[in-house]
């Protein structure tokens, strides 16, 4: 174990680019973030379900996803090595077994410290999805949410004690805004109201329920254009193909507003997602699970001061309170169309509602949100410290 806490090693446990899923996306801007502030090392452990390759050298090591045996022996290689301290990044359908309990195999054979980063908290887990999330907090030295309802329901519904969790929001890359008009011209759209979603694409999203929204709207609203921004979820596409891409564009059809819904089927860069929202008029989420503890794409909508519609998952309710945005009706595309009207037929109640959001947005930008991790995680190594010598003396 390092000796200098402020020069300690941290290692996560995630998927990583260039799989291509939010988690991979997250893990890679978080750990890029803490090594700009060259406050200590990291390095990755990526998860893997086929032969993936092409990782960077911050991917120290691999375990296949589906393998039980690779996780203790991950713990063995993690306990003899220089690393100060584990984050496993958590979310359900990343790690193997019955509702992911592969992991408990890593976590009760690991000596070293541990960090869980939850990305969902479920209101009504089964019995096994329960234990596991508990087990995995009382290993934890420290667990990560990214929202204060999350700490709640950790704590009413898992027995978490709350001096272990901490909130730390969701990071968003800082950049200087670009005008809309000008964004707009760039790239084609002068002319449009621009209401977009961006993300991997899957039947959880919703976006049937908007697409009948827009259909609605594009009767008042000539010039209305809902952009359907990312490829199919790679998962999703391997098991089904372009079923639910294929039900969403007969939809289109069905309601003819061709000219109202553009589909850009492709993985969007970083820069992409951010250039996108400046143009956005009004971002969307029409999601229909209401346990989603966070949104990658909410929270870059957040950090980019957009009027948001969303419907009222866990994180979006957080994020949208107090006068920060509207929020829908779950599998309601009536609700989904009256709260775009509202913002449409009112350009100050939309400025205000777009002021209000940036105010929060502008404290998740990753420098602020890496400073909160390392103070942290600093504080464990410290700790841990502490105790190794009162052990040897």
């Amino acid at each position: 174990m390092s000796t200098d806490t402020q020069h300690g090693k941290i290692t996560f446990l995630s998927t990583y680019p260039p799989r291509e899923c939010g988690l991979a996306t997250f893990t890679q801007d978080l750990v890029t973030a803490i090594d700009s502030q060259a406050t200590m090392r990291t390095s990755v452990v990526a998860v893997i379900n086929s032969l993936q390759g092409g990782y960077d050298c911050k991917v120290e090591d691999s375990i296949r996803q589906f393998k039980r045996s690779d996780y203790v022996k991950l713990a063995q290689k993690l306990n003899d090595s220089d690393t100060d301290a584990l984050i496993i990044e958590h979310e359900y359908g990343i790690y193997g077994g019955e509702c992911g309990e592969y992991i408990l195999d890593l976590v009760l054979n690991l000596t070293i410290p541990l960090v869980t980063t939850f990305h969902t908290i479920l209101s009504e887990p089964n019995p096994k999805q329960r234990h596991i999330i508990k087990m995995l907090a009382e290993k934890s030295e420290k667990v990560i949410v990214m929202a204060n309802n999350t700490k709640h329901l950790l704590q009413t519904m898992y027995k978490v004690a709350p001096e272990k969790i901490e909130v730390i929001p969701h990071g968003v890359p800082k950049r200087t805004l670009v005008p809309r008009d000008a964004m707009k011209h760039k790239y084609g759209f002068e002319n449009a109201r621009i209401i977009s979603t961006f993300g991997l694409i899957a039947p959880g999203k919703g976006i049937e329920h908007a697409i009948t929204a827009i259909s609605k709207l594009a009767v008042k609203y000539k010039d209305i254009l809902y952009l359907v921004l990312g490829q199919t979820h790679p998962c999703l596409l391997k098991e089904e193909g372009e079923a639910y891409r294929d039900k969403l564009t007969r939809l289109v059809d069905m309601y003819h507003i061709n000219e109202n819904v553009l589909f850009i089927n492709k993985y969007l860069t970083q820069d992409e997602v951010i250039n996108f929202l400046q143009l956005s008029d009004i971002y969307l989420t029409p999601y229909l699970g209401k346990d989603q503890a966070v949104s990658g794409t909410l929270a870059y909508a957040v950090g980019y001061g957009k009027a948001i519609v969303s419907t009222p998952y866990m994180y979006a309710k957080e994020m949208l309170a107090e006068g920060r945005g509207l929020l829908a009706d779950f599998h309601n595309a009536d609700s989904i169309a009256q709260c775009i009207n509202s913002i449409l037929e009112n350009p100050e109640k939309k400025k205000t509602m777009e002021e209000n959001i940036l105010k929060l947005g502008s404290t998740m930008y990753w420098d602020n949100v890496a400073s909160h991790y390392i103070d942290t995680l600093l504080m464990i190594i410290k700790s841990q410290l502490i105790l190794e010598r009162k052990v040897v003396s």
